[in-house]
């Protein structure tokens, strides 16, 4: 066996591990990234509210920051 086919035999091996690797690293490196830093703020929200011609309450923008924190479970087992 020549040094090419095993280093051929080698790289053909790896190079799923790898792509499979770099794709879970990176969608966990993602959603971390999502879930210490919002997409949308407090402030948006308060914003929005007031858009739509209401005041909100205290309570209600940590009503809905809650919400887009920890979605709830029932669309997590659909999937």
């Amino acid at each position: 066996m020549d040094s090419w086919e095993i280093v051929g035999i080698i790289f053909i091996i790896l190079t799923p591990i790898a792509g499979f690797l770099g794709f879970y690293i990176t969608k966990k490196l993602i959603e971390k990234q999502l879930r210490d830093n919002p997409p949308i703020s407090e402030d948006q929200i308060r914003t929005m509210f007031l858009a739509m011609g209401r005041k909100p309450s205290e309570k209600q923008i940590k009503t809905v920051m809650n919400s887009m924190r920890n979605p709830s479970h029932k669309n997590k087992k659909k999937k």
